[in-house]
C-alpha cells in the first residue's frame, strides 16, 4: 500500500517548538502516550540543554495512513543530521515561532529542503502565547516561500490547537513515495547505532524494490555481504516485519560487529538480482572545525579509537586520524561542524564511554603553497613547513548571514568588522529586523564568535554559514614557549595583525594558571624566531637563612649561593606541566 505512505521531517530554528509538535502528534495518532516532554530527545545531553542532537525516526498511524516522522535537530552545527533527515522525506513541516518569526537556521534548511523538491508545508507555531504576532510572521512566511494565506497552518504544539489539520495537511499535501516494489532491491541508509548485543543496526528507506527476513544483502559502497537477521520498522522500540516494500522506512540488524563496514549514505541491495547502482545525490560531510582529542591516560589510546568509532556511527558527521604531541603523546585529530558538536562529542565521550580527554584548541585547515608551487592542506600549526619555505597561505572564508533587530545592528556591524569581516549585502525584513551578509574567515570565528554575538545581541540574534571557499591570507604560526621548550599543543595559526595582541594575551592568562614551581618559569610567545611577548611565573623560595641566626655574613651567601646553584640544576631538569584548565583558557580569551 505504497499510496498510503507519507514520509515527511520537522524543520526550524532551535527552540520552535518541533519538539513538543512531535510529542502531540504521537499522542493525536495514538503511537504512544507522552510521559514526558520531546519523547523524541532520548539522550540525557538532549533533555538537558533542551536541543536535539540526533535525527530520529518513528512511524504513525492516522486513519488508514503510515506515517513516518524523522525528527531533525535545529542548531547550524547539525544541519549534516538534517540533510540526511531530508534525503529521506518527500515533504517537510516548516515551523516559525509566532513570537520570534523566521530565523537565520530555517531559511537554510529550508533552501535544503527545496533543493531535493520536498512539499513544504508552513506552519505557526506557539499561536497561544501573549506576544505572539502570527500576522506579521505569516507576511514573512509568504516572502519567504511565496504560498497562500490559507495554507498555512496556525497552531500550538503545547495545547494540541492546529494539530488535527497538520496531520490531514500531511495526508493530503505530501505526495506518497514513488518507487517499484518489484524492482531490484535499493535503499538508502540515513542513521546508525551501535547495540552492544546485537551489532550496529542500519536505518534506511527502500527507495525500490523489497526486502525479506532472511534474505542476503550487500552494502553497495563497502561491497560486503549479509544476511538480514531481522528488519522490521521504528516505532518507539523496534518493531519486526517479515517484509518492506518500496517507500518504507525501516531498520536492518544483520550483526556488523565493526563501525567501518556501515557508512551513511551506502546504498543496501539483495545478493541475487540486485542492483549495482548505488543511489546518487547524497553529501559527504566536511568537518569545518579541527582540534587535537588526546586521552588523559596514555594506555587509554585503544579504548579512546574504539569510543570514537561508536560514535561516529550514530553521528556520521564526526571524522578522525591518529596524530602525535610532544606534550600530550599519542591521540587523534578530530573534525567536527562546529564548536557546539565538539562540546557535544567531549561529553558524549565523558557520559556514554567514561573517557577523560585533553582537548586542544580548535582551528580550521588551510591550503600553504610552498616555493616550489605544491600545495599542502595543514589541519594543524604542527604541521606547518618552516616559515622560509612558504610562498603563501589561504584559508577558508564562509558566508555569514545574521538576522537581528535593528537595535543591535552597530554592535554586530563592529564585531563582525573586528572579526576582519566583509559586508555583502544588508536587507530590511519586516518588523524592525535586519539581514547582514558578511564574507568572513572561518577561522576567526571558530573559537568565540557565537557565544559574543548572543552576548551582544540578548540572545536575539541568529546566525548561519556555509563555506564560499579558500582565500590568500598573511598569515602567521605563534608558538608558545615555556623554558624555551615549545608547546606543540598551545600553537595557533592567526592573522599577522592579530598576533602580537594575542600573543600577549595568551602569555598573561598563563601566567595566572600555571602552578608556581621551584624555579623561574619563562612563558613566551614566538613567531619564527623573534620573540614578541613574555611573562615570568616566579619561583617559589625556601627560606634557607631561616637557621643562620648570626654570625658572618659570607655564611649566609654561602647557602644562598648554594640555593642558587640547587635552582638551576633544577631547571635544565624540571619539566612544566600545563593544566587541562590552561588548554580551555585559550578558547575562552576575550
Amino acid at each position: 500500500m505504497q499510496d498510503k505512505i507519507r514520509n515527511f521531517c520537522i524543520i526550524a530554528h532551535i527552540d520552535h517548538g518541533k519538539s513538543t509538535l512531535a510529542d502531540r502528534m504521537l499522542e493525536m495518532t495514538s503511537t504512544l502516550k507522552v510521559t514526558q516532554g520531546q519523547m523524541l530527545d532520548d539522550m540525557d545531553l538532549e533533555q538537558e540543554r533542551g536541543i536535539t542532537i540526533k535525527s530520529h525516526a518513528i512511524q504513525m498511524s492516522y486513519k488508514d495512513y503510515t506515517l513516518n516522522l524523522i525528527d531533525t535537530p535545529g542548531h547550524v552545527d547539525f544541519s549534516y543530521e538534517v540533510s540526511r533527515s531530508i534525503a529521506a522525506c518527500e515533504g517537510a513541516l516548516l515551523v516559525v515561532d509566532a513570537t520570534q518569526g523566521v530565523q537565520a537556521q530555517t531559511i537554510s534548511n529550508l533552501y535544503m529542503a527545496i533543493d531535493h523538491d520536498l512539499e513544504i508545508i508552513p506552519i505557526i507555531n506557539k499561536c497561544d502565547m501573549p506576544n505572539a504576532m502570527p500576522d506579521e510572521v505569516e507576511d514573512e512566511i509568504i516572502d519567504l516561500i511565496g504560498c497562500k494565506h490559507e495554507e498555512i497552518i496556525r497552531a500550538s504544539a503545547r495545547t494540541g490547537e492546529g494539530v488535527a489539520d497538520i496531520l490531514e495537511a500531511i495526508v493530503e499535501r505530501i505526495p506518497a513515495p514513488e518507487g517499484d516494489s518489484s524492482a531490484p532491491l535499493q535503499a538508502l541508509i540515513f542513521d546508525s547505532v551501535f547495540n552492544p548485543f546485537r551489532g550496529i543496526i542500519a536505518y534506511f528507506k527502500i527507495i525500490n524494490g523489497t526486502i525479506r527476513s532472511g534474505q542476503q544483502v550487500r552494502f553497495i559502497n563497502t561491497g560486503k555481504e549479509y544476511k538480514a537477521d531481522e528488519i522490521g520498522i521504528l516505532k518507539m522500540d523496534l518493531s519486526p516485519r517479515q517484509t518492506l516494500s518500496a517507500g518504507n522506512v525501516g531498520y536492518i540488524v544483520s550483526g556488523i560487529k565493526t563501525a567501518t563496514e556501515v557508512k551513511v549514505g551506502d546504498t543496501i541491495t539483495t545478493v541475487e538480482g540486485g542492483t549495482s547502482e548505488a543511489i546518487s545525490g547524497f553529501e559527504e560531510v566536511k568537518p569545518m572545525v579541527f582540534a587535537g582529542v588526546y586521552p588523559i591516560e596514555t594506555e587509554d589510546f585503544e579504548n579512546l579509537r574504539a569510543s570514537l568509532e561508536k560514535l561516529q556511527l550514530n553521528d556520521a558527521s564526526l571524522t578522525f586520524q591518529p596524530e602525535s604531541s610532544v606534550a600530550l603523546g599519542f591521540g587523534f585529530r578530530c573534525g567536527f561542524l562546529g564548536l557546539l558538536h565538539m562540546e557535544i562529542i567531549q561529553e558524549r565521550l565523558d557520559r556514554e564511554f567514561d573517557m577523560d580527554v585533553i582537548t586542544t584548541v580548535p582551528n580550521v585547515s588551510y591550503l600553504v603553497y610552498d616555493k616550489q608551487g605544491e600545495v599542502h592542506e595543514v589541519h594543524n600549526p604542527a604541521g606547518m613547513p618552516d616559515q622560509t619555505l612558504i610562498d603563501h597561505i589561504e584559508e577558508p572564508y564562509i558566508r555569514a548571514t545574521v538576522i537581528t533587530t535593528t537595535t543591535y545592528l552597530g554592535n554586530i556591524m563592529t564585531l563582525c568588522l573586528g572579526k576582519r569581516g566583509e559586508l555583502v549585502s544588508q536587507n530590511f525584513i519586516s518588523g524592525g529586523r535586519v539581514e547582514i551578509i558578511f564574507d568572513m574567515p572561518l577561522g576567526e570565528i571558530v573559537i568565540d564568535f557565537y557565544d559574543k554575538l548572543k552576548s551582544i545581541s540578548k540572545g536575539y540574534a541568529s546566525f548561519d554559514y556555509h563555506p564560499i571557499g579558500f582565500r590568500p591570507s598573511k598569515l602567521v604560526k605563534l608558538d608558545i614557549l615555556l623554558n624555551g621548550e615549545p608547546v606543540d599543543a598551545l600553537s595557533t595559526l592567526t592573522h599577522f595583525d592579530n598576533a602580537e595582541t594575542f600573543g600577549r594575551r595568551m602569555c598573561e592568562k598563563l601566567k595566572e594558571l600555571l602552578p608556581r614551581q621551584q624555579f623561574d618559569i619563562a612563558i613566551q610567545a614566538a613567531i619564527g624566531a623573534k620573540i614578541i611577548a613574555r611573562e615570568t611565573v616566579k619561583q617559589v623560595r625556601k627560606d634557607v637563612l631561616a637557621k643562620c641566626y648570626g654570625g658572618d655574613v659570607s655564611r649566609k651567601r654561602k647557602l644562598l649561593e648554594k640555593q642558587k646553584r640547587g635552582k638551576k640544576r633544577m631547571k635544565q631538569i624540571g619539566n612544566v606541566q600545563v593544566p587541562q584548565k590552561a588548554f580551555l583558557a585559550v578558547l575562552k580569551l576575550d
